[in-house]
């Protein structure tokens, strides 16, 4: 359930998201319950193993608003008992006070958008929080009887050395977060970010230094006992976020919301991602879905393959030719030799995965395995 509203829109981000708009947020609460019952009608009683708020900042909106949504997923879908229940959040928008009532209105993990504990980082991306308030934020999490709390960080910032970047890893380890996603920084088409960096007031890291610092980044979080699950995702056993986990093994989730995405019975659709229209389709009794494809074919096979390999698990080759018909063993045997010998890629049994040095250049290898349509 996408929620796009934010304080303050950050210079990287590229999610559908809108700043000053909290005027809507009650419309938006009415149009977005409309299109799960929408869906309720058009899927039938799924059964849910995950609801995930996110955003956008969710915890701009009350704990009862929240709440609220929750309840009405509830009672239209079968949400599975021991389902978890994730709402990211930002410090600076939560209190004590709000993250006890979130956990009583059934929220049982929170996603913590950290990015960096150091305060000048923090206004060079745009941030509406301190390093102070963040630290506070995923200790109050813990006091709110949180076990699952995930906190979120952003490296190779512009000016950031090597020695702040470990800095910040090592003072959110101390906060003994249950999951870590460290993420670099992207440059995106279209944010003020990128307009900086083609102005040439922001220079980014060099790639070779990015790889590198990436590969201290896997080596300190695997040393404090996180193991690395996904290209960014790293977790005790046990406490892998499952949500996420769906869209990397490529399977079906409802997306809700202005700008969701949902891949179901192999479609993948996309509502439209503006505000207005989004309000304006569900007030007219119509579908909010802007974009709609059908997957199929090749094209399914690649989304498998390209989502599969980001796995620290990896690819399962047997399941990929009972769920494609495609063999990928078979069809590019001589390029996995390859990527085996450069080190990129392993055999394990029936999997491929990727090794540490191939995981930063996940895409890469996957344009090199990728199928052709068939003849």
């Amino acid at each position: 359930m996408h929620v796009p509203f934010c304080v303050r829109k950050c210079g990287y981000c590229d999610f559908y998201s809108v700043a000053s708009r909290e005027h809507l947020i009650d419309a938006y609460m009415r149009a977005l319950k409309a299109e799960l019952s929408h869906a309720r009608r058009e899927v039938g009683p799924l059964s849910l193993r995950s609801l995930y708020l996110g955003g956008g900042t969710p915890t701009v909106l009350s704990t009862d608003l929240i709440g609220g949504l929750l309840e009405c997923a509830a009672e239209l879908f079968d949400v599975a008992a021991d389902a978890e229940i994730t709402c990211e959040c930002n410090p600076g928008t939560v209190t004590p006070t709000s993250l006890r009532e979130l956990r009583a209105a059934g929220v049982n993990r929170l996603s913590v958008g950290v990015q960096s504990l150091r305060d000048d980082e923090l206004r060079s991306l745009g941030r509406v929080h301190t390093a102070e308030e963040a630290r506070d934020t995923v200790l109050s999490a813990r006091e709110a009887d949180f076990a699952n709390v995930s906190v979120d960080l952003i490296y190779c910032l512009p000016g950031q050395t090597d020695g702040a970047w470990e800095a910040t890893l090592d003072e959110a380890l101390a906060l003994a977060p249950s999951h870590v996603s460290a993420y670099c920084l992207q440059i995106e088409d279209g944010t003020p970010l990128a307009e900086r960096v083609a102005r040439g007031e922001v220079i980014p890291l060099p790639e070779e230094a990015q790889a590198a610092r990436y590969g201290r980044t896997v080596e300190r979080l695997e040393r404090a006992g996180f193991r690395q699950y996904e290209v960014s995702n790293f977790a005790p056993p046990g406490a892998e976020c499952r949500h996420n986990l769906v869209y990397w093994r490529n399977e079906p989730y409802l997306g809700a919301g202005a700008g969701a995405w949902s891949f179901l019975n192999g479609e993948r659709r996309q509502n439209a991602a503006d505000l207005d229209a989004y309000l304006g389709a569900l007030a007219a009794g119509e579908s909010p879905v802007a974009y709609r494809e059908r997957c199929t074919g090749v094209q399914a096979a690649n989304e498998t393959l390209m989502m599969g390999l980001r796995l620290r698990e990896g690819l399962d080759l047997v399941a990929f030719v009972a769920r494609h018909g495609r063999d990928l063993t078979a069809e590019r045997g001589v390029e996995i030799a390859r990527l085996e010998a450069e080190g990129w890629v392993t055999r394990r049994a029936d999997r491929l995965a990727l090794t540490t040095a191939g995981m930063p250049v996940a895409g890469e290898i996957t344009a090199r395995l990728a199928l052709d349509e068939e003849e």
